[in-house]
């Protein structure tokens, strides 16, 4: 199946808690448009879903057809959309103000994984201090870097180096009174 990637991220941004189910519509109906899926019949239902409660199930349905579990386990569709709001980040449609309250979703959506907590409290670090900027980018692009390479969990755990998230620490000075 061609341009299962977009269903893929419409999915995986469902499963962590940011719902765009009309995308998902959307790509089954250019599918069908383009006569790629010949008949089957969850693109069809999935084309003519007008409700969301509809949606997720084909959705489910169909991407399972073609990705192994592995693929699309909530770490990777953290790490995937981590991937995305870097590039958001660089391209300046995304900021530290904005990126805060979406790290800590996922951090809370995941069960708190170690691999996210520098980046997550880093970026609210950031929105206050801005000492925490080059920290808060430093992580960004190595957690962002890795993920961008992996397709699973594994993948991601076997280069993820703590001790490299532990040095994006902010190398600041107390003010001294005279």
């Amino acid at each position: 199946m061609e341009e299962i990637a977009r269903l893929r991220r419409c999915y995986l941004q469902h499963r962590l808690g940011f719902d765009d189910w009309q995308s998902c519509v959307d790509w089954a109906i250019e599918r069908l448009q383009r006569d790629d899926e010949g008949d089957d019949l969850d693109v069809v239902m999935l084309a003519a879903a007008t409700k969301v409660e509809e949606v997720w199930p084909l959705v489910s349905a169909i991407v399972s057809r073609y990705l192994d579990g592995a693929q699309i386990s909530d770490d990777v569709a953290a790490g995937k959309y981590i991937v995305e709001l870097h590039t958001a980040y660089l391209s300046k449609s995304e900021s530290i103000e904005t990126l805060e309250q979406k790290f800590w979703k996922i951090f809370n959506r995941l069960n708190q994984p170690s691999w996210l907590a520098m980046l997550a409290r880093n970026c609210e670090y950031a929105t206050d201090m801005d000492f925490y900027e080059k920290p808060f980018e430093d992580e960004f692009s190595y957690i962002s870097g890795l993920w961008s390479r992996a397709s699973t969990l594994n993948e991601f755990l076997v280069s993820y180096d703590r001790n490299i998230s532990n040095s994006h620490e902010a190398d600041w000075q107390p003010v001294k009174n005279s």
